[in-house]
């Protein structure tokens, strides 16, 4: 692998020039830029797990194609234990960044598109495995990022890609020539994009006939002449942009993934780095599989996140004196049970993997589909039990400016603290992290405005009239409402 480090990979980023806008104005640098620094940080973790050997076993494979050890994040899955090693490796990634790591996109494209165009050139004497096993080699060699590029704007949503009055609405080829394609069009939401060395692009849904020049899988380097990106905006970005260190919640990782559109104006792909063109066919199967793969993934990275926000609200509860209050042991054991029944979900889905015809491994596509469902649920569930431990000041927190203003951080100091010996800052620190990772203000709102949700089940018990209920169900079987009868005497033995 060139690319060995979290370094190297940074570096390597510098010598792009790729085309990104972020509030109007053109990014110079990703590395440096405090919008996109974070999100740098948390894809150069998996180059830094691949060189620790701690976890090298998790992070590399041996290539199925040259024999040499890559990162396992360009690796075409060969065995179910491959399938596993993944969702592991997912797990400690979240643990270690709290956020997204970006490589997961690529990684699956990367694998649903060796299988299906195993399947065209089988059926249709195509060249484009051979193709493929290029450019993919070229990747792993260098140790490359690959944004996984899907999700089309779609226009109206009514019409097929060739109906819309707008044909750029998706990606499209709009001219062949001797030496490759043109296409145009562009992609939404692209986890990592502009942090990446290359960009897959592949159909986002089933195509008939007529919307064969929309059946497109290609690549194309980031830079490529024609490629513009537009960074989105992200909870707390005006933060980031001050270069705050707490209130941020994160200062180090990104908040999400980091999503850009990409826009495509007249993009030219020589024909050795395009793997579908026309095959209308098979544009299904690319997306039904690379959606598995990926939502098989939810159940593991999102565990990770997870598993540092439970150590937060646990600590943080530690910090308030809350900590062995048997409610909040209750939710706390259920945002772990929570935790591990998603993890466990990705565990089966990888374990009832299956060999494909081109020898690469798919996920259990069923088990997959139930894994980010629940994940739709259950890290709902477990943000929800979090801002009801960790309480309403989350919302309502001073800024660091006032913590370390000399006028009145002395007062933020003191009435924001919680148990002896533990400073203010640490418990506003934890605040922020849990902030920053369940979404902000308004839900803790909605959870402690006019009350914490335990000062309304206590209410609602003592409102209950649990006595009168007690009597309807004893009048229902017959039992005396006086209460208790008196105890039977017993003969002595």
């Amino acid at each position: 692998m060139k690319l060995k480090n979290g370094a190297e990979y940074m570096e390597s980023l510098r010598s792009l020039s790729p085309a990104i806008y972020y509030r109007g104005k053109k990014i110079k640098d990703v590395v440096t830029h405090p919008a996109t620094a974070p999100h740098v940080r948390s894809a150069a973790m998996t180059y830094a797990l691949a060189s620790d050997e701690k976890y090298r076993q998790l992070a590399t494979a041996t290539s199925h194609l040259t024999g040499r050890t890559i990162s396992r994040f360009t690796h075409v899955h060969q065995t179910v234990e491959d399938l596993i090693k993944k969702v592991k490796l997912l797990r400690v990634l979240g643990q270690k960044t709290g956020t997204c790591f970006q490589r997961c996109v690529g990684f699956d494209g990367i694998n649903a598109v060796y299988s299906v165009v195993f399947e065209i050139d089988e059926r249709l004497g195509t060249p484009y495995l051979q193709r493929f096993k290029k450019w993919l080699t070229h990747v792993q060699d260098e140790n490359l990022m690959v944004v996984g590029a899907m999700t089309d704007p779609k226009g109206d949503r009514s019409k097929a890609p060739d109906e819309q009055p707008d044909p750029d609405q998706y990606v499209h080829v709009v001219k062949r020539r001797d030496d490759g394609i043109v296409i145009r069009g562009a992609k939404l939401h692209m986890t990592g994009a502009v942090n990446s060395h290359e960009i897959l692009i592949m159909p986002t849904l089933a195509m008939s006939q007529t919307s064969k020049d929309y059946a497109v899988i290609c690549a194309v380097p980031v830079d490529a002449a024609g490629i513009t990106m537009i960074f989105g905006r992200q909870s707390g970005d005006d933060r980031r942009d001050k270069r705050e260190r707490i209130d941020v919640g994160k200062p180090r990782f990104g908040a999400v993934g980091g999503e850009a559109l990409i826009a495509f104006e007249d993009v030219f792909v020589p024909w050795d780095r395009v793997f579908m063109d026309g095959e209308t066919d098979f544009t299904a199967e690319v997306v039904y599989r690379f959606a598995a793969h990926h939502r098989a993934n939810y159940g593991a990275c999102k565990t990770g996140l997870m598993d540092v926000l439970t150590g937060a609200v646990a600590y943080l509860a530690k910090m308030q004196g809350t900590a062995k209050a048997s409610h909040v042991k209750e939710k706390v054991t259920e945002m772990i049970h929570l935790c591990e029944t998603l993890y466990s979900s990705s565990i089966a889905c990888s374990a009832e993997g299956w060999k494909t015809a081109s020898g690469a491994y798919m996920v259990d596509t069923m088990l997959a589909n139930v894994c980010k469902q629940n994940i739709t649920r259950f890290h709902f569930e477990v943000t929800r039990l979090a801002l009801d431990i960790a309480g309403g000041f989350i919302a309502t927190l001073p800024s660091e400016y006032d913590l370390r203003s000399k006028e009145v951080g002395h007062l933020v100091k003191k009435y924001f603290t919680g148990i002896q010996g533990i400073p203010a800052e640490h418990r506003i620190k934890i605040a922020r992290l849990i902030e920053a990772m369940t979404g902000g203000t308004a839900l803790v709102e909605s959870m402690h405005g006019a009350g914490s949700p335990q000062a309304q089940r206590i209410m609602i018990l003592r409102e209950g009239k649990l006595d009168e209920k007690v009597k309807l169900a004893k009048a229902l079987v017959g039992i005396p409402k006086k209460g208790i009868a008196k105890k039977a005497k017993t003969r002595s033995a």
